[in-house]
């Protein structure tokens, strides 16, 4: 008597691994779990149980979460009806969640699949399977969940005590046995950037200095203000560790000194508006508003680093929107520019037609004034000039000059006669308060 023909059932081994320690061995945790499996398959071969090619293994997967490739490629096979059976080497390799299982288990049934583990014997159609199962897998999450507790005991008490458990390594850091070591030259890119916000105050001229001088991240990607605000808060650079808002003292040397640190938080618990106000008031830009390029458009400050030599340039709107073809004069160096628009208000305003009409226009207000009182405050203006501070410069420069146009052939600077008579009123309205006064 012939024995009646079996239906090929296709199974679908699946393996996982928590951790990715030990998976570069020839002969891991996967292979030992897929070859038990091999093993029961095959000594189920007269039943009709045959292997599929297809591996799905999940190294470095954590249980506790069925967000994992080669799930995803498993219960997508079984959707499309490609497996019969779902072999593992013990149930909590394929989910240590007693309700992420359930799940698994609906899509099971809905493909008509069986469920075995080589380890742990049950039926999963029974209700006494099932129940079996639930109780395995409530074992299973306990477990999971006291090791969870555990990690999470050991880790706080490291970083307690200053210890580096694993993560980022921040810029300027590397890891040597398991510790913290400070990489010489990322440390220094560290310094400059804390640093030079000391110095500027503003982390958008900072991103944009920074990308001037082709600084990068460790990816090689242009430092952006979400980067610069993580690394200047990174306490990580004091010599600190940090776990859940707490800070400890690390085992780690720090990079940036407290006093750096302080500076540097200071200016950082001032608002947006008035950092980016002191900025303006510190910037070397003389001509930023006033200076426009042959086609009419405004040009812009900017500059660039070499070695350790900064280049200050205006550039006009055209050839950064548009490319360098777009105007004839592209760039002009920035000292060159302000150098000639000083000069002519260091020297050439003792001119007797400038004077002259400087005076005109400011007796409107100050009755009493006389020609000699405008021309002896205008050429007191040139001696002072190099004590003044960067932010006095500039507001000078905007009060006394309407508009710079830079051609092809030239520079045209026009002047403001009544920025001039507003200078001379506020020197003539000290110099009579000091006579007052005496």
């Amino acid at each position: 008597m012939k024995k009646p023909m079996l239906g090929k059932l296709r199974c679908a081994i699946y393996t996982r691994k928590s951790s990715e320690e030990g998976l570069d061995m020839e002969f891991n945790s996967l292979d030992a779990q897929r070859e038990a499996c091999e093993a029961f398959i095959a000594s189920q071969k007269s039943e009709g149980w045959v292997e599929l090619a297809d591996r799905y293994d999940d190294g470095g997967f954590s249980g506790g979460s069925l967000q994992r490739p080669a799930l995803k490629r498993l219960l997508a096979d079984i959707e499309a009806h490609r497996v019969d059976v779902v072999v593992v080497y013990k149930i909590d390799r394929l989910s240590r969640s007693l309700m992420d299982f359930a799940k698994l288990v609906d899509v099971f049934d809905r493909g008509g699949v069986t469920f075995v583990s080589v380890t742990q014997s049950f039926n999963t159609t029974t209700s006494m399977g099932r129940l079996t199962l639930n109780i395995l897998l409530s074992f299973a999450q306990f477990e999971r969940e006291v090791i969870g507790e555990r990690i999470r005991d050991k880790f706080a008490a490291s970083r307690k005590k200053g210890m580096w458990m694993g993560g980022f390594v921040p810029l300027g850091y590397r890891v040597e046995n398991r510790k913290l070591v400070i990489d010489e030259p990322e440390a220094a890119v560290v310094r400059m950037i804390f640093e030079r916000f000391v110095k500027i105050g503003s982390a958008t001229a900072l991103v944009r200095d920074l990308a001037a001088d082709g600084v990068r991240t460790r990816r090689g990607r242009a430092v952006d203000k979400g980067f610069l605000y993580k690394l200047l808060n990174n306490r990580v650079y004091i010599g600190e560790a940090v776990h859940k808002g707490t800070a400890y003292p690390g085992e780690h040397q720090p990079i940036i000194s407290r006093a750096v640190w302080d500076r540097v938080h200071a200016i950082l618990r001032e608002s947006p508006r008035s950092r980016a106000a002191n900025t303006r008031a510190q910037s070397a830009a003389l001509l930023k508003g006033l200076i426009f390029g042959p086609t009419g458009s405004a040009m812009t400050p900017t500059h660039t680093r070499r070695g350790d030599k900064l280049y200050r340039y205006y550039v006009s709107q055209d050839v950064l929107k548009r490319g360098r073809d777009a105007c004839s004069v592209g760039r002009v160096p920035a000292a060159e520019i302000e150098g000639a628009v000083v000069g002519l208000l260091r020297g050439p305003l003792r001119a007797p037609e400038i004077v002259v009409g400087t005076w005109r226009t400011a007796r409107r207000e100050v009755e009493d004034l006389t020609e000699a009182e405008v021309r002896d405050a205008l050429e007191g203006l040139d001696p002072v000039w190099d004590e003044l501070f960067p932010a006095e410069q500039a507001r000078i420069v905007q009060l006394l000059v309407e508009r710079v146009d830079v051609g092809t052939d030239g520079v045209d600077i026009r002047l403001r006669v009544e920025g001039l008579a507003n200078l001379v009123r506020n020197l003539a309205g000290v110099a009579d308060g000091q006579r007052r006064a005496a």
